[in-house]
Protein backbone atom coordinates (compact mmCIF):
# COMPACT_ATOMS: atom_id res chain seq x y z
CA UNK A 1 0.00 0.00 0.00
CA UNK A 2 1.34 3.50 -0.99
CA UNK A 3 0.23 6.46 1.33
CA UNK A 4 1.35 9.85 -0.06
CA UNK A 5 -0.73 12.03 2.30
CA UNK A 6 -1.45 12.02 6.47
CA UNK A 7 -2.64 14.03 8.87
CA UNK A 8 -1.14 13.90 12.34
CA UNK A 9 -1.30 15.42 16.01
CA UNK A 10 1.71 16.39 17.50
CA UNK A 11 1.87 17.36 21.54
CA UNK A 12 4.75 18.24 23.14
CA UNK A 13 5.16 17.77 26.73
CA UNK A 14 3.87 20.18 29.46
CA UNK A 15 6.35 21.68 31.94
CA UNK A 16 6.32 20.13 35.33
CA UNK A 17 4.26 22.60 38.36
CA UNK A 18 7.13 24.40 40.54
CA UNK A 19 6.69 22.87 44.17
CA UNK A 20 5.65 24.31 47.55
CA UNK A 21 7.37 23.08 50.54
CA UNK A 22 9.37 24.78 53.44
CA UNK A 23 12.60 23.02 55.12
CA UNK A 24 11.87 20.98 58.49
CA UNK A 25 14.97 19.75 58.96
CA UNK A 26 15.88 18.92 62.58
CA UNK A 27 19.38 21.16 62.70
CA UNK A 28 18.38 23.63 60.28
CA UNK A 29 16.82 26.69 61.88
CA UNK A 30 14.73 28.88 59.95
CA UNK A 31 14.86 26.72 56.94
CA UNK A 32 12.60 28.85 54.54
CA UNK A 33 11.07 27.45 51.55
CA UNK A 34 12.60 24.72 49.42
CA UNK A 35 10.13 24.08 46.26
CA UNK A 36 11.93 23.15 43.44
CA UNK A 37 11.36 23.43 39.81
CA UNK A 38 9.41 21.57 37.92
CA UNK A 39 11.17 19.85 34.86
CA UNK A 40 11.02 20.70 31.24
CA UNK A 41 8.62 18.95 28.73
CA UNK A 42 9.78 16.87 26.16
CA UNK A 43 10.35 17.97 22.54
CA UNK A 44 8.57 16.45 19.11
CA UNK A 45 10.67 16.01 16.82
CA UNK A 46 10.58 14.88 12.68
CA UNK A 47 13.19 12.96 11.31
CA UNK A 48 13.92 12.31 7.92
CA UNK A 49 14.73 8.95 7.85
CA UNK A 50 16.09 6.69 4.44
CA UNK A 51 14.65 3.39 5.95
CA UNK A 52 11.37 4.87 5.27
CA UNK A 53 9.48 5.28 2.20
CA UNK A 54 5.86 5.61 3.08
CA UNK A 55 3.62 7.23 5.14
CA UNK A 56 1.81 4.30 6.22
CA UNK A 57 3.47 3.90 9.34
CA UNK A 58 1.66 7.26 10.43
CA UNK A 59 -2.00 6.79 9.06
CA UNK A 60 -2.54 4.08 11.60
CA UNK A 61 -0.70 6.05 14.51
CA UNK A 62 -1.59 9.75 13.94
CA UNK A 63 -0.82 10.72 17.64
CA UNK A 64 2.02 11.45 18.84
CA UNK A 65 3.14 13.20 22.46
CA UNK A 66 6.40 13.61 24.29
CA UNK A 67 6.26 12.97 27.79
CA UNK A 68 5.95 15.67 30.26
CA UNK A 69 8.29 16.93 32.82
CA UNK A 70 8.91 15.81 36.72
CA UNK A 71 7.16 18.35 39.37
CA UNK A 72 9.44 19.80 41.51
CA UNK A 73 10.15 18.77 45.23
CA UNK A 74 11.14 19.83 48.85
CA UNK A 75 14.88 20.09 49.14
CA UNK A 76 14.52 22.57 45.85
CA UNK A 77 15.12 19.13 43.75
CA UNK A 78 14.16 19.84 40.52
CA UNK A 79 12.14 17.69 38.07
CA UNK A 80 13.48 15.77 35.87
CA UNK A 81 12.93 16.71 32.05
CA UNK A 82 10.30 15.03 29.75
CA UNK A 83 11.68 12.68 27.39
CA UNK A 84 11.36 13.82 23.89
CA UNK A 85 10.01 11.95 20.60
CA UNK A 86 11.53 11.27 17.01
CA UNK A 87 9.18 10.70 14.36
CA UNK A 88 10.34 9.36 11.76
CA UNK A 89 9.71 10.61 7.97
CA UNK A 90 10.36 9.70 4.09
CA UNK A 91 12.89 11.61 2.41
CA UNK A 92 10.82 14.36 -0.43
CA UNK A 93 8.00 14.82 2.69
CA UNK A 94 6.78 17.99 3.15
CA UNK A 95 5.53 19.60 6.48
CA UNK A 96 2.45 21.72 6.32
CA UNK A 97 0.27 23.27 9.34
CA UNK A 98 -2.60 21.71 8.81
CA UNK A 99 -4.61 24.66 10.00
CA UNK A 100 -3.08 27.62 8.29
CA UNK A 101 -1.59 25.88 5.12
CA UNK A 102 1.51 27.34 6.16
CA UNK A 103 4.61 24.80 4.78
CA UNK A 104 7.04 24.38 8.22
CA UNK A 105 9.68 22.10 6.47
CA UNK A 106 10.31 20.30 3.61
CA UNK A 107 12.90 17.50 3.87
CA UNK A 108 15.26 16.93 1.60
CA UNK A 109 17.85 14.89 3.18
CA UNK A 110 18.14 11.49 4.98
CA UNK A 111 19.08 12.52 8.75
CA UNK A 112 17.35 15.95 8.53
CA UNK A 113 15.69 16.99 12.01
CA UNK A 114 13.05 19.37 12.58
CA UNK A 115 11.35 20.24 15.99
CA UNK A 116 7.94 20.86 15.44
CA UNK A 117 6.59 21.31 19.02
CA UNK A 118 8.88 22.28 21.52
CA UNK A 119 8.05 21.69 25.57
CA UNK A 120 6.75 23.61 27.63
CA UNK A 121 9.11 25.23 30.35
CA UNK A 122 8.76 24.01 34.20
CA UNK A 123 6.96 26.22 36.80
CA UNK A 124 8.85 27.68 39.45
CA UNK A 125 8.95 26.78 42.92
CA UNK A 126 8.51 28.75 45.97
CA UNK A 127 12.08 28.95 46.81
CA UNK A 128 12.12 31.69 43.93
CA UNK A 129 10.12 34.44 45.35
CA UNK A 130 11.77 34.62 48.58
CA UNK A 131 12.77 38.24 49.68
CA UNK A 132 14.13 40.11 52.84
CA UNK A 133 10.90 40.84 53.56
CA UNK A 134 8.62 37.91 52.51
CA UNK A 135 10.35 35.03 53.79
CA UNK A 136 7.74 32.17 53.60
CA UNK A 137 6.44 32.77 50.22
CA UNK A 138 3.85 30.55 48.97
CA UNK A 139 3.60 31.12 45.60
CA UNK A 140 4.92 28.83 43.02
CA UNK A 141 4.07 28.45 39.18
CA UNK A 142 2.42 25.66 37.06
CA UNK A 143 4.22 24.54 34.00
CA UNK A 144 3.42 25.93 30.93
CA UNK A 145 1.87 23.45 28.40
CA UNK A 146 4.17 21.98 25.42
CA UNK A 147 3.00 22.83 21.73
CA UNK A 148 0.24 21.37 20.08
CA UNK A 149 -0.04 21.04 16.45
CA UNK A 150 -2.05 19.60 13.83
CA UNK A 151 0.17 18.60 10.79
CA UNK A 152 -0.78 17.51 7.05
CA UNK A 153 2.38 15.79 5.42
CA UNK A 154 2.50 15.19 2.09
CA UNK A 155 4.97 12.77 0.00
CA UNK A 156 6.65 14.16 -2.81
CA UNK A 157 9.06 11.11 -4.53
CA UNK A 158 12.95 12.20 -5.11
CA UNK A 159 13.08 11.62 -8.18
CA UNK A 160 15.66 12.84 -10.93
CA UNK A 161 12.99 11.94 -14.39
CA UNK A 162 9.14 11.44 -14.25
CA UNK A 163 7.82 9.17 -17.08
CA UNK A 164 4.50 10.51 -17.93
CA UNK A 165 1.49 9.37 -20.29
CA UNK A 166 -1.43 7.44 -21.15
CA UNK A 167 -2.24 3.78 -19.49
CA UNK A 168 -0.62 1.02 -21.37
CA UNK A 169 2.07 3.44 -23.25
CA UNK A 170 5.02 1.46 -21.99
CA UNK A 171 5.87 3.36 -19.13
CA UNK A 172 6.77 0.42 -16.24
CA UNK A 173 8.09 -2.08 -19.32
CA UNK A 174 10.71 1.07 -20.14
CA UNK A 175 11.51 1.65 -16.34
CA UNK A 176 12.05 -2.68 -16.06
CA UNK A 177 14.36 -2.42 -18.55
CA UNK A 178 16.85 0.35 -17.83
CA UNK A 179 16.72 -0.51 -14.09
CA UNK A 180 16.66 -3.61 -10.97
CA UNK A 181 12.89 -2.16 -10.50
CA UNK A 182 10.24 -4.53 -11.39
CA UNK A 183 6.81 -3.05 -11.60
CA UNK A 184 3.70 -5.43 -11.92
CA UNK A 185 3.42 -5.38 -16.08
CA UNK A 186 0.15 -6.44 -18.04
CA UNK A 187 -1.94 -5.19 -20.89
CA UNK A 188 -4.84 -3.52 -19.69
CA UNK A 189 -5.09 -0.18 -18.26
CA UNK A 190 -4.10 1.24 -15.14
CA UNK A 191 -1.85 -1.39 -13.87
CA UNK A 192 -0.08 0.58 -12.31
CA UNK A 193 -1.58 2.08 -9.03
CA UNK A 194 0.91 3.48 -7.51
CA UNK A 195 4.54 5.39 -8.25
CA UNK A 196 7.78 3.25 -8.88
CA UNK A 197 11.11 3.98 -8.38
CA UNK A 198 14.09 2.75 -10.27
CA UNK A 199 17.95 3.62 -10.01
CA UNK A 200 19.49 3.61 -13.61
CA UNK A 201 23.36 3.49 -14.37
CA UNK A 202 24.63 4.47 -17.13
CA UNK A 203 28.65 4.60 -17.53
CA UNK A 204 29.60 6.49 -14.41
CA UNK A 205 26.66 7.89 -13.55
CA UNK A 206 23.23 7.03 -11.80
CA UNK A 207 19.82 8.67 -11.14
CA UNK A 208 16.34 7.88 -10.59
CA UNK A 209 13.26 7.46 -12.55
CA UNK A 210 9.83 7.36 -11.00
CA UNK A 211 6.71 5.63 -13.19
CA UNK A 212 3.82 7.64 -12.41
CA UNK A 213 0.22 5.78 -12.93
CA UNK A 214 -1.42 6.48 -16.51
CA UNK A 215 -3.24 9.66 -17.07
CA UNK A 216 -6.40 10.24 -19.30
CA UNK A 217 -8.20 12.83 -20.76
CA UNK A 218 -9.90 14.70 -17.47
CA UNK A 219 -7.57 13.47 -15.45
CA UNK A 220 -7.36 17.21 -13.70
CA UNK A 221 -11.37 16.45 -12.68
CA UNK A 222 -10.37 13.22 -10.68
CA UNK A 223 -10.58 10.90 -13.41
CA UNK A 224 -8.31 8.01 -13.77
CA UNK A 225 -5.79 7.54 -11.64
CA UNK A 226 -2.57 9.31 -12.36
CA UNK A 227 -3.30 12.87 -11.21
CA UNK A 228 -3.04 12.28 -7.67
CA UNK A 229 0.46 11.03 -8.06
CA UNK A 230 1.39 14.56 -10.23
CA UNK A 231 3.05 15.87 -7.13
CA UNK A 232 5.46 13.13 -7.37
CA UNK A 233 7.23 14.25 -10.47
CA UNK A 234 7.08 18.09 -9.20
CA UNK A 235 10.74 17.43 -7.94
CA UNK A 236 11.53 15.94 -11.00
CA UNK A 237 14.40 17.30 -13.66
CA UNK A 238 13.16 16.27 -16.64
CA UNK A 239 9.78 14.54 -17.95
CA UNK A 240 10.01 11.65 -20.46
CA UNK A 241 6.46 11.45 -22.12
CA UNK A 242 5.50 8.20 -23.44
CA UNK A 243 3.12 7.94 -26.65
CA UNK A 244 2.05 4.37 -27.75
CA UNK A 245 2.42 4.06 -31.09
CA UNK A 246 1.17 0.95 -31.88
CA UNK A 247 -2.56 0.09 -33.22
CA UNK A 248 -3.17 -1.82 -30.85
CA UNK A 249 -4.39 1.31 -28.58
CA UNK A 250 -6.91 2.16 -30.97
CA UNK A 251 -5.84 6.07 -30.09
CA UNK A 252 -4.13 8.85 -32.11
CA UNK A 253 -0.98 9.32 -30.98
CA UNK A 254 -0.24 13.30 -31.21
CA UNK A 255 -3.44 13.98 -29.64
CA UNK A 256 -2.81 11.80 -26.74
CA UNK A 257 0.20 13.88 -26.92
CA UNK A 258 -1.80 16.61 -26.75
CA UNK A 259 -4.08 15.53 -24.25
CA UNK A 260 -1.19 14.56 -21.59
CA UNK A 261 0.03 18.40 -22.29
CA UNK A 262 -3.03 19.54 -21.18
CA UNK A 263 -3.18 17.52 -17.95
CA UNK A 264 -0.29 18.20 -17.26
CA UNK A 265 -0.73 21.87 -17.28
CA UNK A 266 -4.04 21.89 -15.73
CA UNK A 267 -1.99 20.42 -12.61
CA UNK A 268 0.20 23.23 -12.72
CA UNK A 269 1.95 25.21 -15.09
CA UNK A 270 5.18 24.51 -13.53
CA UNK A 271 5.07 20.79 -14.43
CA UNK A 272 3.92 21.36 -17.89
CA UNK A 273 7.25 24.15 -18.42
CA UNK A 274 9.15 21.26 -17.54
CA UNK A 275 12.03 20.16 -20.07
CA UNK A 276 10.56 17.23 -21.19
CA UNK A 277 11.95 13.96 -24.25
CA UNK A 278 9.20 12.49 -26.38
CA UNK A 279 9.18 8.46 -26.85
CA UNK A 280 7.09 7.17 -29.75
CA UNK A 281 7.15 4.20 -27.70
CA UNK A 282 5.87 0.16 -29.07
CA UNK A 283 7.82 1.58 -32.08
CA UNK A 284 8.16 -2.78 -32.90
CA UNK A 285 4.21 -3.06 -33.27
CA UNK A 286 3.94 0.37 -35.38
CA UNK A 287 2.40 -0.68 -38.38
CA UNK A 288 1.47 2.40 -39.68
CA UNK A 289 4.81 5.37 -40.29
CA UNK A 290 2.12 7.86 -40.64
CA UNK A 291 1.38 7.27 -36.71
CA UNK A 292 4.97 8.00 -35.85
CA UNK A 293 5.49 11.29 -38.20
CA UNK A 294 2.45 12.95 -37.08
CA UNK A 295 3.47 12.27 -33.14
CA UNK A 296 6.87 13.51 -34.27
CA UNK A 297 5.85 16.82 -36.17
CA UNK A 298 3.86 17.80 -32.82
CA UNK A 299 7.06 16.90 -30.88
CA UNK A 300 9.55 19.14 -33.31
CA UNK A 301 7.07 21.88 -33.17
CA UNK A 302 6.70 22.50 -29.44
CA UNK A 303 10.46 22.10 -29.50
CA UNK A 304 11.21 18.74 -27.58
CA UNK A 305 13.58 16.16 -28.00
CA UNK A 306 11.60 12.73 -30.08
CA UNK A 307 12.89 9.52 -29.70
CA UNK A 308 11.55 6.11 -30.97
CA UNK A 309 12.19 3.31 -28.59
CA UNK A 310 10.64 -0.29 -28.08
CA UNK A 311 11.08 -1.83 -24.36
CA UNK A 312 10.22 -4.76 -25.46
CA UNK A 313 13.35 -5.67 -27.92
CA UNK A 314 15.46 -2.94 -26.30
CA UNK A 315 15.12 -0.36 -29.63
CA UNK A 316 16.41 2.78 -28.66
CA UNK A 317 16.15 2.32 -24.77
CA UNK A 318 20.12 3.19 -24.91
CA UNK A 319 20.08 5.83 -26.57
CA UNK A 320 17.35 7.50 -24.64
CA UNK A 321 18.83 6.69 -21.15
CA UNK A 322 22.25 7.87 -22.57
CA UNK A 323 20.12 11.16 -23.19
CA UNK A 324 18.81 11.45 -20.24
CA UNK A 325 22.08 11.04 -18.05
CA UNK A 326 23.83 13.31 -20.41
CA UNK A 327 20.59 16.21 -19.67
CA UNK A 328 20.94 15.33 -15.80
CA UNK A 329 24.91 15.79 -16.17
CA UNK A 330 24.13 19.39 -16.87
CA UNK A 331 24.54 21.88 -14.25
CA UNK A 332 20.77 23.34 -13.07
CA UNK A 333 21.24 26.55 -13.85
CA UNK A 334 22.16 25.79 -17.66
CA UNK A 335 18.85 24.47 -17.84
CA UNK A 336 17.08 27.37 -16.73
CA UNK A 337 18.93 29.58 -19.21
CA UNK A 338 18.51 26.99 -22.08
CA UNK A 339 14.36 27.23 -20.92
CA UNK A 340 14.28 31.41 -20.91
Amino acid sequence: MFIDEVRIRVKAGDGGNGCLAFRREKYVPRGGPSGGDGGRGGDVILVASEHQNTLLHLRFNPEHTAERGRHGEGSNRTGREGASIDVPLPVGTIVYDADSGEVLHDFTKSGERFLVARGGRGGRGNQHFATPTHQAPTEHEPGRPGEERHLRLELKLLADVGLVGFPNAGKSTLISRISAARPKIADYPFTTLEPNLGVVSADDSTFVVADIPGLIEGAHLGHGLGIQFLRHIERTRLLVHLVDVSEASGRDPADDFRIVLEELASFSQALAAKPMFVAASKIDAAQDPERVASLRAAAVAKGLPFYEISSVTGQGVEGLKYAMAQFLAKPAEEEVKQEN
